[in-house]
């Protein structure tokens, strides 16, 4: 069963985001949500918790700062934000739709299995809410241009909201690394594949002890037409409809018949 096409003039949003409660990126969907809907909450991590991927907080409390009436920081993951927001906080009126982001940095390709980011839009797509994450790119040493996503965000997500919605899927949205009036479009694409590119950084601290940084940086790949990667290279914005199924059908299929012999 699909959910059915939804304004989000008549729901309730909940933002949420990876980078922490101060972060300018959820100054930015703050303003996006409030351009679709009057009835916005926002609940972030009080801290950064960028690479945490979809992480729950099991094995320590919850700690809950008030910022103001619709605004509060919580001591967890984006995982932990969502989930206390609809099951505990919003209970009275749980949000219709998740937004989460804007993110530092675009999370596109292999990125998307480590994102906090896309983990917030994971949590409500598990718990029965459409859900959005959005993510800005840019380059490392010029400013963050968050005013790309402020200015398309509202109708793109108008337009994703227009259509039937599987229940099993969520969506993630990338801004190219250039101003709002010189994105060349807008494309629903596919999840690329970059290479993750991770390596640990050695170095010596003060007393002669070691300690380590973990380091990414993308292999240098040229991204296939149609994917998110090369819809950034070439300044559109990236549509891409995720789900939670990660069952590859093509090996199950080849390990059932193997198996059926046993």
């Amino acid at each position: 069963m699909n959910y059915p096409p939804l304004d989000p003039a008549d729901v309730r949003i909940l933002v949420t985001n990876d980078d922490g409660i101060n972060a300018a990126g959820l100054e930015a969907l703050t303003e996006i949500a409030r351009a679709l809907s009057d009835d916005v909450w926002i609940v972030a991590p009080e801290l950064n918790q960028s690479g945490v991927g979809h992480s729950l907080s099991l094995s320590r409390p919850l700690r809950l700062r008030a910022l103001s009436e619709r605004k509060f920081a919580i001591e967890g993951t984006p995982t932990d934000c969502v989930l206390f927001a609809t099951r505990h906080l919003l209970t009275d009126k749980p949000p219709a739709l998740v937004l989460s982001g804007v993110n530092h940095g675009s999370n596109i390709a292999d990125d998307v299995t480590y994102s906090g980011t896309i983990a917030g839009a994971m949590e409500g797509c598990l718990l029965g809410i459409r859900s959005i994450a959005l993510s800005q790119a840019y380059t490392r040493g010029h400013p963050v241009k968050w005013a790309t996503g402020v200015h398309h965000a509202p109708g793109i997500i108008r337009d994703v909201l227009s259509v039937e919605w599987s229940k099993e899927a969520f969506v993630n949205i990338n801004f190219p690394d250039v101003v709002a009036a010189s994105v060349t479009g807008v494309e629903t694409t596919r999840q690329g594949h970059l290479g993750f590119g991770g390596f640990i950084d050695e170095r010596d601290d003060l007393r002669g002890g070691k300690y380590y940084w973990v380091g990414y940086a993308p292999e240098n790949m040229e991204p296939p037409l149609g994917t998110d990667a090369a819809a950034l290279r070439d300044g559109r914005i990236s549509v891409t409809p995720l789900h939670l199924d990660l069952t590859h059908e093509a090996m199950r299929r080849r390990l059932r018949d193997a198996l059926a012999r046993r």
